[in-house]
């Protein structure tokens, strides 16, 4: 019988490289969230994904945003209702399917979203001080190399 190895248990280097990973993530969520916070609207960090989705995807439905986002539609749907009911999120019946309804964001929305991409813009900017181009440009590929290596697995 073959021997196998244990490359996971073999491999600190990985472990570092996640770990850095999830704390670059965590800092950037936790300084958007304590941004949206400080805003007079309290924007929560889903909600904020909420709207960028429907600025991206406008006319998409629910179940798309379900779809594309991994999350649970009872959530979604209450987030979804919350943006409704402060005027952030128009929605609209669809023509082929009465049964389904379409969303995209209001003027209001539209202005809040602007907002909120330059908070978190300001944030990334911070982020890659020190940074040259040409090291983000190599730091991107080499996320999107252990990202195909990940979805290579799938």
């Amino acid at each position: 019988m073959k021997k196998q190895v244990d490359k996971v248990n073999q491999s600190p280097a990985a472990e570092r490289v996640f770990d850095a990973i999830h704390t670059v993530m965590h800092l950037y969520r936790s300084g958007r969230s304590q941004a949206f916070r400080e805003d007079a609207r309290g924007i929560t960090h889903m909600e904020s994904r909420v709207l960028d989705y429907f600025s991206r995807h406008p006319g998409a439905t629910l179940s798309d945003l379900a779809a594309h986002s991994g999350r649970d539609k009872a959530q979604l749907t209450r987030l979804v209702k919350g943006l409704r009911e402060h005027g952030d999120l128009e929605s609209k019946e669809d023509i082929k399917d009465r049964r389904s309804v379409r969303l995209q964001l209001s003027a209001q929305g539209e202005v809040l979203q602007r907002d909120l991409r330059k908070t978190g813009a300001l944030i990334l900017e911070r982020a890659v001080v020190g940074l040259s181009e040409s090291q983000c440009e190599d730091l991107v590929t080499l996320l999107k190399n252990i990202q195909s290596n990940l979805e290579s697995e799938r």
